[in-house]
């Protein structure tokens, strides 16, 4: 067995080297699916944990249930494990150090830290100033760990759509991603950006590696790598294919009977039993 240390090696390399496909697992069973398939390393999706465990997403599930989870899911796989922990499960640069802890504790390799409030006063983001403190006391976390974590920066600058037009939201990002990146972030993430044009232009303004997420509709992951990208992930997508699969299952059983969406999808209870069997 690889050590903690040993995977972060390896975690971080991957991310340097780029071209770099991240799925994001919610249980064991999509864990060892993931890496049954040759996926080199793992990352939590909290949402799909939240959800699979009858949660709704940001951080409804709290800060000590999603790190058994990901304590679970890391303990179930050899390659490493990215955590997703949301917005850190409290707005205090020294609430931020203890999760931060508490994933290193259940075997985490990688955190995502993003900059949305979640039950905070006030909507949209955390200030600026607020975001890189409390990224400061994340890699101080980890250095007082003893591992160098890789700590990827999630700004929600696109997924929010803020900004007066376009071109004050891509300003803003590049402002907060390298602001991040100094503070001491190895990464920088921004779901919602799929335009191709204006992931070349952040590539190029931002002074560090850029992680972006798969979607419906979003260009291929060789176009997104073309276009200046390090790492694609998966995020909550596969999750919620899923639960649209089991949409499917269910409407055909209640209204006809039959079973085509379960066959063409299924997987054997064999299979599994040999997925999830001991390692």
């Amino acid at each position: 067995m690889l050590t903690q240390f040993q995977l972060v090696e390896q975690f971080r390399q991957l991310n340097k080297q780029g071209q770099f496909l991240l799925p994001n697992a919610w249980d064991c069973a999509s864990a060892r699916i993931f890496a049954a398939e040759g996926f080199p390393a793992i990352g939590t999706t909290s949402a799909g944990i939240a959800y699979a465990r009858g949660f709704q997403d940001a951080e409804l599930i709290g800060r000590d249930a999603m790190l058994r989870e990901v304590a679970a899911l890391a303990a179930c796989v050899k390659v490493p494990v990215n955590a997703d922990i949301e917005a850190g499960y409290g707005a205090a640069p020294a609430e931020v150090a203890q999760t931060v802890q508490a994933s290193i504790a259940a075997g985490a390799v990688g955190v995502n830290l993003e900059d949305r409030r979640h039950a905070q006063p006030g909507a949209g983001l955390f200030a600026l100033e607020e975001q890189a403190a409390r990224l400061a006391a994340a890699r101080a976390a980890a250095s007082q760990a003893g591992l160098p974590l890789w700590i990827n920066a999630r700004t929600d600058t696109f997924l929010l759509g803020l900004g007066a037009d376009a071109e004050d939201r891509f300003a803003q990002t590049v402002v907060r991603a390298n602001s991040y990146l100094e503070a001491g972030a190895d990464m920088v993430f921004v779901p919602g950006l799929a335009d191709l044009d204006t992931i070349r232009r952040l590539c190029a303004a931002v002074q560090g590696p850029l992680n972006l997420m798969a979607m419906p509709g979003a260009p291929s992951a060789p176009e997104l790598f073309a276009a200046g990208a390090n790492r694609v992930s998966l995020g909550l997508c596969p999750m919620l294919a899923v639960m649209g699969l089991v949409r499917d299952i269910a409407q055909e059983a209640k209204t006809s009977g039959t079973w085509q969406h379960m066959t063409r999808s299924f997987y054997g209870f064999a299979q599994a039993e040999a997925l999830l069997a001991a390692e």
